[in-house]
């Protein structure tokens, strides 16, 4: 069996967690069964920064390049030349599309597979600006794919219903994460306790309630800072409401590298995750990983990842948010029993698993 993974997230995103999952399903699709699979990335340039220390387990045919303006045009427009005669080349029989696209990459013989990691676009429209065409693109990519795979199977069931796509056409598989392989930080011991929120802020990220739901308890205040990894800088709205709020001195916002990123969980009091919709969230398996208890909103398909390893809460209720929050820090048992959950939630997820139900369904559309 000869799979390919094609250049379009390779040659759009530095880092990501598309990119990344594509990365990690290469290396374990090929390190599963070597034998059987041939496993290669099509990507004659990339900007991608997970491909140039890629194991050799997988061959990426193509050239990375250093990020500077313009550097993403130059790889859409080199890649549409060049992909296709390295698709002939290769002859794949398993084209695995790695976004959405107009027309496909795959050749004619070969067989198609895209994955759906969320249907917020079509949930969430008012987030996007009026001339995205993501959701036109993605209806035409899984309308012409000969299986589609889904991350989560709430993700799977928004696709059925607002796509009208054939169930059976359709499989869950669900996503590893690979924080846990990074190295730690050294990092002083925070001055004082925080509560940390990783990741965008913005729209049905709902960080604003959880400023909210922060701000109306005094006890929280008082004991612990809130810190906002990741998501770039507070803006001026939100830097204007956390004033309003009177919580300057306790809100932070903290940048940095996976291992930084790895120390924040490692020390943080509580993870919070107040989205108000995900098609699958790596984070709150990220916190778990590293001991540290999670609450998380009751919506969308976070409730299938973290199972009865968190603390839910409605994310349209900043009084129900701060509730959780005061639940988990005031009882040391609920805050005992979510770390040590938490530690064995996070065995049931691995990019190991992810490419043995991958390599499945590869199998199953070919036979």
């Amino acid at each position: 069996m000869k799979v390919v993974y094609d250049h379009q997230i390779f040659s759009m995103q530095s880092y990501g967690g598309i990119s990344r999952y594509f990365r990690e399903l290469a290396n374990g699709m090929a390190e599963i069964t070597p034998a059987d699979v041939q496993v290669s990335i099509n990507c004659p340039f990339y900007i991608n920064s997970y491909l140039p220390d890629a194991p050799s387990s997988f061959n990426v045919f193509g050239r990375h390049l250093p990020m500077f303006r313009g550097a993403v045009r130059l790889c859409r427009v080199a890649n549409s030349v060049l992909s296709p005669i390295l698709m002939g080349l290769l002859k794949p029989d398993i084209v695995h599309e790695t976004y959405y696209s107009h027309q496909s990459s795959a050749p004619r013989y070969s067989r198609t597979v895209i994955t759906v990691y969320d249907m917020i676009h079509e949930l969430f429209p008012q987030s996007f600006s009026a001339e995205d065409r993501t959701s036109e693109v993605k209806r035409q990519a899984v309308k012409r794919a000969d299986h589609v795979i889904c991350i989560s199977e709430h993700t799977r069931q928004d696709l059925v219903r607002l796509f009208d796509v054939p169930i059976e056409r359709t499989s869950v598989v669900h996503l590893g994460f690979s924080l846990t392989s990074s190295g730690i930080e050294q990092m002083d011991a925070p001055v004082r306790p925080y509560l940390l929120y990783v990741g965008m802020r913005g729209g049905y990220k709902n960080f604003e309630t959880l400023l909210h739901a922060y701000a109306s308890q005094p006890w929280l205040k008082e004991n612990f800072d809130l810190v906002a990894f990741g998501g770039g800088g507070f803006t001026s709205y939100e830097r204007a409401m956390i004033d309003q709020l009177g919580i300057v001195a306790h809100v932070h916002q903290q940048g940095g590298s996976d291992e930084v990123l790895a120390a924040y969980y490692k020390q943080a009091a509580l993870f919070v995750y107040p989205s108000l919709y995900e098609g699958f969230g790596i984070p709150p398996l990220e916190a778990m990983s590293y001991g540290c208890p999670v609450v998380c909103s009751n919506t969308s398909s976070i409730p299938e990842v973290v199972g009865a390893a968190a603390k839910m809460f409605d994310p349209c209720s900043a009084e129900s948010l701060s509730a959780a929050l005061l639940d988990v820090l005031q009882s040391s048992e609920t805050y005992e029993d979510l770390r040590r959950l938490g530690l064995a939630r996070v065995k049931e997820f691995s990019w190991h698993r992810c490419a043995l139900e991958t390599h499945a369904i590869y199998q199953r559309i070919l036979s």
